[in-house]
């Protein structure tokens, strides 16, 4: 059997400039990095605004577990079955993070037959875009340290520094780190912290800008650190702001490339959904929308995060309204919440698939919650039975939802077919109304009590004495409309990793809350949930290496 690698290696890519001309884009459209990447021109994004938009359709997924869902997989394989249809269609994805792909997880350009292409540069370095970020991040700490070190005109308080660095890879030991040691002239000696870039601020401020101007006035109110008064120390205040705006001025343009079939594919920022805000850049977005009929576009790990921050953050931030939503799941992962080790999964057991459907029952409730159409998918595995698939179809129609199978990973856009079928069908007959979970006026503490009982299913919030008074604080800086991005563990609906399916009667713990006001929302940390990833025992690194003849071999 084929990797997906050596699929993708094997494919005969389209010049980017033919594939932009399925958008009706010229080449003065874009700007070319090299023969099959490309990013749309500012003068091309600024043309769009007013444009009539197209549909819009999220894909999001259950819980994830070792069985694997294939949520990308699913997004890249109907985009080219709308392709298939003769339906003018473009793919809105986030970019993958290194740490990851050197980790455990792997890459995020789908696999199998739906995948996009250059996969080993969408993995890597592709355009540069995290490595700005990441730079963006780290002048602005370096700026704060300069300034305490050459008298500290605004009074920080080094104890009440909130900035964290960053880089774009799995690295544990600078979770907590000390800076400063040596000489006087290395700076003040203080504890200080790394979080992986796609977790940064800087990040949701990329993927949430609208323009230059949006993305300068959020930058400028970022908080950094506290007086000694108390009182909040700004990005614009350390006078940053521009120098950081010129790192990003590139990256903020979306990058084009294209899917195995040659399906346009708009791919730009990428936050995590489990400490992140999960959703690729608004601009990504509203570009596929303007430029398409149909606009497919993703959002990280299991509904209950990706899914409830692009409706509660991004669409609440962007004016967005979805039309469809495509909840992806497997025989095999919702037999493995029904108590089935992941070795014995491919055994049928309609006992453990009726226990463990409860997760698929819980994601469809929260994802009907919101107004939206739900199509449910099956990701197809060769194991799956015909009772089995029958079983989940008639409890699908039961809870209202249309029903597909997806065979993408193996046939590409043919094995979506049935999937697109059932989307255009969704589309066609039932309308959307969608609405965000809780309205912006009411307080912090009430927003994160919503999404944990109404969303993840808890009897009751315990907030730590730290988070509850970071709360209040954060209400008296003005932020108290600001709506809630939750941070913790997307094994399961409940903030414990170990407890699978629909939990019941759990208490949700909000062990940390932090602003991140140049974003719009307030973060807040469930559980034992970490914003610096490590690495497994034996990482993806060990497997990946070039060839003599400069071919890279075992990404994933």
């Amino acid at each position: 059997m084929k990797t997906d690698i050596e699929i993708a290696q094997e494919c005969e890519l389209a010049p980017i400039a033919e594939v932009a001309k399925q958008l009706a884009l010229s080449e003065d459209d874009i700007e070319l990095y090299g023969k099959y990447k490309a990013k749309l021109s500012e003068e091309l994004l600024q043309s769009l605004k007013g444009r009539e938009r197209g549909k819009l359709i999220l894909v999001t997924a259950i819980n994830p577990t070792p069985a694997g869902e294939g949520k990308t997989t699913t997004s890249i394989g109907l985009g080219e079955a709308f392709g298939k249809l003769g339906k003018k269609a473009v793919l809105a994805l986030r970019e993958p993070s290194l740490g990851p792909c050197f980790g455990i997880k792997g890459g995020a350009a789908g696999g199998g037959y739906a995948q996009v292409v250059p996969m080993e540069d969408l993995n890597l370095h592709f355009t540069g875009d995290f490595h700005a970020i990441t730079s963006a991040n780290n002048l602005l700490a370096a700026l704060l340290d300069n300034h305490i070190q050459q008298g500290n005109e605004l009074g920080i308080d080094p104890r009440q520094v909130v900035w964290k660095r960053c880089e774009d890879m799995n690295d544990r030991v600078l979770r907590n780190v000390v800076v400063g040691l040596g000489a006087k002239a290395d700076g003040t000696v203080r504890e200080d912290h790394f979080v992986i870039t796609v977790a940064s601020e800087i990040m949701a401020i990329f993927c949430l800008a609208k323009d230059m101007a949006d993305l300068k006035r959020r930058l400028g109110e970022i908080i950094v650190a506290y007086n000694y008064e108390g009182k909040p120390v700004t990005a614009a205040d350390l006078q940053a702001v521009g120098a950081m705006a010129a790192l990003l001025k590139d990256a903020m343009k979306p990058n084009l490339i294209q899917t195995l079939e040659h399906t346009p594919a708009i791919v730009h920022g990428g936050p995590f959904a489990n400490i992140a805000h999960g959703c690729n850049s608004i601009r990504a977005t509203e570009a596929g929308l303007a430029l398409a009929d149909y606009c497919i576009t993703e959002a990280g790990f299991g509904a209950d995060l990706g899914a409830e921050k692009f409706f509660d953050i991004k669409c609440r931030m962007a004016g967005l309204a979805p039309d469809a939503v495509v909840l992806v799941a497997t025989v095999r992962a919702l037999k493995y919440n029904g108590g089935v080790a992941k070795d014995e999964l491919n055994n049928e057991d309609l006992d453990a698939l009726k226990k463990g459907i409860v997760n698929l029952e819980k994601h469809i409730e929260n994802l009907q919650k919101y107004g939206v159409p739900v199509v449910v998918t099956l990701n197809a595995f060769l194991s799956d039975t015909d009772a089995e698939v029958e079983y989940i179809r008639t409890f699908c129609k039961e809870h209202d939802c249309a029903f597909a199978l997806s065979r993408v990973w193996e046939h590409g856009g043919e094995g979506g077919i049935e999937l697109a079928n059932a989307v255009l069908e969704t589309l066609g007959t039932k309308e959307s109304h969608f609405a965000p979970l809780y309205p912006d006026e009411v307080g912090l503490r009430e927003k994160v009590e919503t999404v944990a009982k109404e969303i993840y299913g808890a009897e009751s919030v315990q907030f730590s004495p730290q988070a509850a008074k970071e709360l209040e604080r954060l209400t008296e800086l003005g932020m108290g409309d600001c709506p809630v991005c939750m941070a913790k563990t997307q094994y399961s609906l409940s903030d414990d990793a170990s407890l699978l399916g629909r939990p019941k009667d759990f208490t949700v713990t909000v062990r940390e809350v932090y602003p991140s006001r140049g974003a719009g929302f307030v973060v807040c940390v469930l559980g034992n949930i970490m914003t610096m990833p490590g690495l497994p025992k034996k990482p993806a690194a060990f497997g990946i290496d070039v060839t003599d003849e400069g071919v890279i071999t075992g990404l994933f």
